[in-house]
């Protein structure tokens, strides 16, 4: 029996509830296969610790985390805690200081929700966005002068290292290659940013000499917004800078039917460290607490986690119960139906004990 070392971090908001529902998910799974087993170990890191000692997590928490086969991560952010706070204090410390640098957001309709887009449905939208997680936009350069004065200064500068840019490109064209239909779309916007931006396509195009069965094409990401919108079916593997595809999959989430159904993993892909798995709504704090959160996008992030540690079954069992439930119209408020967190955690457990799949 394998075993994996797992850190947990429910973090704030509705994180709590979706992480304790995606722990349940996964208890099912391991007690159903018997192939492997799951040592969680969880962290009261967030804007509560925050508020009581000044720091969401301690100095040597990426170093904590580096003994773990994967991170289960909730979501973070409060609304009385400066969004920055919390995103620097706390998720992009975890991201850069374990070079977490591919944040991979498969999306796709699953069946029984609707797309808001008329006449798509299950199988008409199914993309993978790379996000490229280490520098770009979020390398937290910059700084700001004269504060309160007429003249006060604020600069936030993009980083784009050609290490950094290969890197994601190999990965996303190794990735589209996986895919059956071997398709890339590199998001650029080289017409207004001339420098890190141009380089970007230059890269791009380096890198694709190495992908000969990979047929790829180039959008500036204003354009891509309408592609996504008017012809999803013509788009299959994407790659972007950190903030292009920070905006662009929470678009794909919302086209697939709700943010509160979408994944997020945050891989080293040369597997020196801990990749991190989280779901990609956010703390949602107006609905904490209700009992109407949606698991799904914690459950099939655990089923990328389960994945990412070679238990390719169960990730598969995972996501097939998720589905079935799905198309049962058990499902939360927000993608149509009146069903109660724990109602489709209940649900998916159920269909994993009594799967034959």
């Amino acid at each position: 029996m394998k075993h994996y070392r797992i850190a947990a971090i429910p973090a704030d908001g509705i994180g709590p509830e979706v992480i304790a529902a995606g722990l349940q998910a996964l208890e099912a799974l391991e007690k159903r296969d018997g192939g492997f087993s799951l040592d969680v170990t969880h962290f009261d890191w967030g804007s509560e610790r925050y508020k009581r000692t000044g720091a969401l997590m301690p100095e040597d928490g990426p170093q904590q985390l580096k003994e773990f086969d994967a991170i289960f991560f909730g979501a973070v952010g409060a609304p009385d805690v400066p969004d920055h706070v919390t995103l620097w204090g706390l998720r992009l410390p975890i991201c850069q200081g374990l070079d977490q640098y591919a944040n991979v957001r498969p999306t796709r309709i699953l069946p029984g929700i609707a797309s808001p887009l008329a006449g798509v449905g299950p199988g008409d939208l199914d993309w993978v966005i790379v996000r490229e997680n280490s520098e770009g936009e979020y390398s937290g350069h910059g700084g700001r002068a004269h504060k309160g004065f007429p003249e006060e200064i604020g600069t936030e500068t993009a980083i784009f290292t050609r290490a950094g840019v290969t890197r994601i490109m190999r990965f996303a064209f190794g990735l589209a290659l996986s895919r059956p239909r071997k398709m890339l779309t590199v998001v650029t916007k080289s017409n207004a940013q001339r420098h890190g931006m141009v380089m970007w396509d230059e890269i791009a195009a380096e890198v694709a000499r190495e992908f000969p069965d990979v047929t790829w094409d180039k959008m500036l990401v204003d354009a891509m917004t309408v592609r996504m919108v008017k012809d999803p079916r013509s788009l299959d593997t994407i790659v972007a800078t950190n903030l292009h595809a920070d905006i662009l999959s929470d678009l794909a989430g919302a086209l697939a039917g709700s943010l509160g159904v979408a994944p997020t993993a945050n891989i080293d892909p040369e597997r020196r460290f801990p990749s991190m798995f989280e779901p990609i709504h956010g703390s949602a704090f107006d609905i904490a607490g209700k009992g109407i959160a949606n698991p799904v996008a914690t459950f099939w992030t655990a089923s990328r986690m389960l994945d990412h540690l070679g238990e390719t079954k169960a990730a598969e069992r995972l996501m097939i119960a998720v589905e079935k439930v799905c198309e049962a119209g058990i499902m939360t408020p927000d993608i149509g139906g009146n069903a109660t967190t724990q109602e489709v955690t209940d649900a998916v457990c159920d269909a994993i004990r009594g799967a034959n799949f």
